[in-house]
């Protein structure tokens, strides 16, 4: 989900492509933004181009 929505998908082309409610989608972003502490779509494109930490 979180590539998807680094890739420029909508919440909503996201939904449908892993059929869920854009509401689902929209909750798990959150939580995903909290976690690497950010708050756009492109620090999470930004984020996800990061290795992993070890």
């Amino acid at each position: 989900m979180a590539r998807l929505a680094a890739g420029g998908r909508t919440n909503r082309a996201i939904a449908d492509e892993l059929f869920i409610s854009p509401k689902t989608v929209e909750a798990n972003l959150a939580r995903v933004y909290r976690k690497l502490g950010i708050s756009t779509r492109a620090e999470l494109g930004a984020a996800m181009d990061r290795p992993a930490p070890r």
